[in-house]
């Protein structure tokens, strides 16, 4: 089975968030699998110089971008056991930043159109075109519109995945024809909400779509969580479903994370114990080591349901003991109620403005519990390296964290839930974690080491994904 991976970042090369982590990670879990998956994505301006210095040119290619033609080069890196190929045009890609450029519409037609286009010369004919987010919408697009009945090109299925239904790649009809090189004829494939929507194309045209959780996969069929895609969802539900993504559990590991103060693992927890104290130390929090130290790292925005949160400080504060320990940046609104508790709850709440990768595995390690009530999440991360870092979460049920916390409640799960999007419902699961850590030590102990043993490793995931691949190829 010969898969490609085809995504606008990915790790080593390039990353502003998860879709990097995935594109990074799932490709070598496949190849450990014996998939034949490789990866191609834009050679963006970022790449760094020892990276580049291990690419191997392969060749150079002529792409047409709507009535012209483009420059493409083709360059080939290995990493680990999987190949990458990075598609070269300084016009589009030389630039500050991965997105965000008035001509993204262009920039990610051109980079869509040569991945298919650069098929033949690389001598890799897929059996699947595993396509994310809309940055590569368009292949699938494409493939319908010009690719699929060319001989060399036959057979070939499309996978799409959604990470994030809010962005859909929504432009202006003008990029149609001009942009997009789609006759008006096929307008219709496109079209939604008076506008032209990536996303939507993408989803008429793949053979599957998938999202990065199964709870994720039913809740966009809902108006609530979709952003108006849920009619076009509802009427291809039938080719929708949902994968957990996994993390990295070599690079996420307390038995070996370098930012961490003391190594552990669930046999051994007395380095958790040092983490603690150290962290406590650093951040000028109260040195009890008795105490539920409570952490968040998130970015500081309303759908990471900070609005409960601001509802739920002072109940904590005054009805607890617990500690507070907040990681992130964002809205200026957050920020400054966060500023305010600070300096409200000294030695027990502090706020950590922005993102310091190494203090964030720091909280992760130093932290009893861990508390992400999501308005919506679609996969989520930050979950799952709690667990596997021996910080109980404390999550909402939304997402990919009511498909991998379960409450514990019944002495089997891994945290603490709540259902509604209530402050009180919050509390409650908060109040139940730190009743739990006070008053029941020896329980708490089982609790971190079930925690600690559950499986989000990429493996899990790439089997999955293999199901998948094998049912679209045989459909």
């Amino acid at each position: 089975m010969k898969v490609l991976f085809c995504a606008s970042e990915a790790l080593p090369f390039a990353a502003t968030g998860g879709l990097a982590d995935v594109a990074g990670s799932l490709p070598q879990a496949l190849r450990t699998r014996l998939i034949g998956c490789r990866v191609v994505m834009p050679l963006y301006e970022s790449v760094p110089q020892e990276l580049r210095e291990k690419m191997k040119f392969l060749t150079s290619i002529s792409v047409p971008v709507a009535w012209r033609r483009q420059y493409c080069g083709i360059f080939e890196a290995k990493v680990g056991n999987v190949i990458y190929y990075l598609i070269d045009n300084q016009y589009y890609f030389k630039r500050q930043g991965l997105y965000g450029h008035f001509d993204d519409a262009e920039r990610f037609a051109f980079f869509s159109r040569a991945v298919l286009e650069m098929l033949p010369y690389i001598e890799f004919k897929p059996d699947i075109i595993h396509v994310n987010d809309w940055q590569t919408a368009l292949v699938p697009i494409y493939y319908r519109l010009f690719y699929a009945n060319n001989d060399w090109y036959s057979g070939i299925k499309t996978l799409f995945t959604i990470h994030n239904i809010q962005y859909q790649g929504q432009f202006g009809f003008e990029v149609l024809e001009d942009v997009f090189g789609i006759p008006k004829s096929e307008s219709n494939l496109l079209e939604y909400n008076s506008c032209v929507n990536l996303m939507k194309g993408a989803i008429e045209s793949a053979n599957w779509v998938s999202t990065v959780s199964p709870t994720y996969a039913k809740e966009i069929l809902d108006p609530w969580f979709a952003h108006k895609l849920d009619p076009i969802l509802r009427e291809r539900s039938w080719k929708l479903s949902g994968i957990l993504n996994g993390i990295d559990v070599i690079g996420y590991n307390p038995a070996t994370d370098p930012n961490l103060y003391e190594h552990y693992d669930a046999e051994n927890m007395a380095g958790k114990a040092v983490n603690k104290a150290k962290l406590q130390e650093r951040l000028n929090l109260e040195p009890d080591p008795d105490v539920p130290l409570i952490g968040m790292v998130t970015r500081l925005v309303s759908h990471k349901g900070l609005d409960l949160v601001k509802g739920a400080v002072d109940n904590i504060m005054t009805y607890t003991n617990a500690q507070f320990a907040v990681l992130g940046s964002g809205d200026w609104e957050y920020e400054q109620f966060f500023k305010e508790m600070q300096a409200k709850y000294p030695g027990r709440f502090v706020l950590c403005l922005g993102f310091v990768p190494e203090l964030a595995r720091k909280i992760y390690g130093g932290s009893d519990i861990f508390l992400m009530p999501s308005k919506s999440e679609p996969c989520g991360l930050s979950q799952m390296v709690a667990v596997r870092y021996g910080s109980i979460p404390v999550i909402r049920e939304t997402g990919g964290l009511k498909d991998s916390i379960t409450d514990s409640g019944d002495g089997k799960g891994n945290g603490f839930t709540f259902k509604s999007y209530d402050t009180q419902d919050m509390l409650n699961a908060i109040h139940r974690a730190i009743y739990a850590y006070n008053e029941n030590k020896e329980g708490w102990k089982v609790l971190v080491q079930r925690a600690m043993a559950c499986d989000f490793s990429w493996g899990r995931s790439a089997n999955e994904y293999i199901r998948l691949y094998k049912q679209l190829i045989n459909s």
